[in-house]
């Protein structure tokens, strides 16, 4: 890998951290609204940053999860067009935060479909 290369790459992945340390604020609190959900084991989350359903919900359970997922859509949108990189790239970077972040008991998907507990 060539000098430039490594530049863009350390480049690169310093701009999407500054992304998510941006927005972590308004999507750590939107995300409170599903503590108690998440804690039941009524709601996941999924790798790529977005709130998904475990087994069966009521509706308010899931309507919940889909403002949640509506406000972040929102947000991962506005930071990736103001950082001009994909909506995607926002998403995993936020899964993975959040991953970090999360308390014990949280339920998290992954690409494959295969639920794990932290």
């Amino acid at each position: 890998m060539s000098n430039r290369s490594r530049f863009f790459n350390v480049l690169t992945a310093l701009a999407l951290g500054l992304a998510v340390l941006a927005f972590a604020g308004t999507a750590e609190a939107q995300s409170r609204l599903l503590d108690a959900p998440r804690a039941a084991g009524m709601v996941g989350e999924r790798d790529d940053g977005y709130a998904v359903v475990r087994g069966s919900a009521t509706p308010e359970i899931t309507a919940l999860v889909n403002q949640v997922n509506t406000e972040r859509r929102a947000l991962y949108a506005e930071r990736a067009k103001k950082d001009g990189v994909p909506v995607e790239a926002i998403g995993k970077i936020y899964a993975a935060e959040s991953m970090k972040a999360a308390p014990a008991g949280t339920w998290f998907l992954d690409s494959s479909g295969k639920w794990t507990q932290r």
